[in-house]
């Protein structure tokens, strides 16, 4: 049993009560909403984020139902950027399906996306927290920030690395701190254990996208539900190119250059290569590793208990991972 189907095990009772809240709350009298909402939320993701606010809940020994409600919302926020994400990047495949922009139109994704948003915002309002507001509002909010510096790093080859990890840490890792910080909310944990789930959330999410990045390049397109090479044919300047580009022959440099200003992937033999030989992989899964080193860190002080050893599990996982 791998440690994800472990983590789902262990908090199987409260992931059927969310999804039923989501299937509840995903409900409109507009059958379009209902078509592309459910469509893409129950598209086979590993609905990663809810798990890592009722683990995290479980860790600090909540005994409510509130966490399931946070769960269903910040799975909400996550499909909503999802949505917004595949019209930004024209992209056509997702998680092995047909992107929702690629069967309803870029118009409809659009606008489903920001029905979830709105509807993740009316949720909150029940979660009854100005506290749990705070970190969502600011959550969501970071995330749109990490959105437009993304796309001001599109065919931008002279992007660096700090640049392009300020992107994925407002980008991706920022909704995993809120989902295991507001475990520590809800339990009224002192700042110091606050902290410790927000550090381990982003730094778990942080290593998610490092890998991410690494599969874009060595995992099979099956493997990885979307076409190899996705990112560079958006013109993102990840970290293996950014990489290989910094340590790369002159002419590999110009290459992957090219490809990034172009968005282009028709030399991506010669890129892969380029990658390879420059020990880029390497790096950015070395870079990953510390970043899952630090999540187990930061919970060295929280006491153990099944949910703290599927936490444990779930950073050694972000970085063995092949999808």
């Amino acid at each position: 049993m791998t440690a994800l189907e472990k983590a789902k095990a262990l908090i199987s009772d409260d992931m059927q009560a969310v999804d039923q809240l989501i299937g509840q709350r995903l409900s409109s009298d507009v059958v379009l909403i209902n078509q592309l909402g459910g469509y893409i939320v129950n598209s086979g993701g590993k609905r990663l984020r809810p798990q890592l606010v009722l683990l995290a809940a479980g860790a600090l020994d909540y005994q409510g139902q509130k966490h399931q409600l946070i769960a269903a919302i910040i799975e909400f926020i996550h499909t909503a950027t999802l949505l917004h994400d595949d019209v930004v990047d024209a992209s056509e495949m997702r998680r092995g399906q047909k992107t929702a922009n690629a069967l309803w139109g870029n118009e409809a994704s659009v606008l489903v996306g920001d029905f979830l948003y709105s509807r993740a915002f009316e949720m909150m309002v029940e979660a009854d927290s100005m506290r749990i507001m705070e970190i969502l509002a600011h959550a969501t909010n970071t995330i749109a920030e990490g959105e437009v510096l993304q796309l001001l790093n599109c065919n931008d080859p002279d992007t660096t690395e700090a640049r392009y990890l300020e992107v994925i840490h407002s980008k991706t890792a920022k909704l995993f701190q809120a989902a295991t910080q507001i475990g520590a909310v809800l339990t009224d944990s002192d700042q110091a254990t606050e902290q410790a789930m927000a550090d381990y959330g982003m730094h778990l999410g942080t290593a998610f996208q490092l890998i991410d990045d690494v599969l874009d390049y060595s995992a099979t397109s099956k493997e990885l539900g979307k076409n190899i090479g996705d990112d560079l044919a958006e013109g993102k300047p990840t970290l293996p190119l950014i990489y290989a580009m910094n340590n790369g022959s002159s002419e590999q440099t110009a290459i992957i250059r090219d490809a990034i200003e172009n968005s282009g992937r028709d030399n991506m033999p010669a890129i892969i290569e380029a990658i390879e030989s420059t020990g880029a992989i390497a790096y950015t899964a070395s870079c990953a590793r510390k970043e899952a080193d630090k999540a187990i860190k930061a919970l060295a002080k929280i006491t153990n208990t099944p949910y703290r050893e599927a936490l444990l599990a779930l950073a050694e996982f972000s970085v063995q991972r092949s999808f």
